[in-house]
């Protein structure tokens, strides 16, 4: 019987990659304020959307449709500032509207 293993590979030849958890990802449903506390980095974000301050205690998604924002747009752009490209956001449909 042939082995699957390549001659010469041990289990220090996988790299282990924690998984990532998509219900960690920043939703349409997340209160601005909270956001921006758990995620420092999506501050410059928010004030780029045109999210000022005094919509902190707003949800996400009613701001972005009231600056007439794409809602997809936004929450991928955030969750790739908060988490980098593992998120995926584009591929795995986090940023449906509900």
């Amino acid at each position: 019987m042939a082995s699957l293993w390549k001659p010469g590979c041990t289990a220090s030849c996988f790299e282990i990659k924690p998984m990532f958890r998509f219900d960690e990802l920043i939703r349409r449903d997340m209160i601005i304020r909270e956001v921006k506390q758990l995620y420092p980095q999506t501050a410059s974000l928010f004030e780029q959307f045109r999210f000022h301050s005094v919509c902190d205690d707003c949800d996400i998604g009613t701001v972005a449709r009231k600056n007439g924002l794409y809602l997809p747009d936004v929450l991928d752009a955030l969750n790739e500032a908060a988490f980098g490209r593992q998120a995926g956001t584009e591929e795995h449909g986090s940023n449906t509207i509900s």
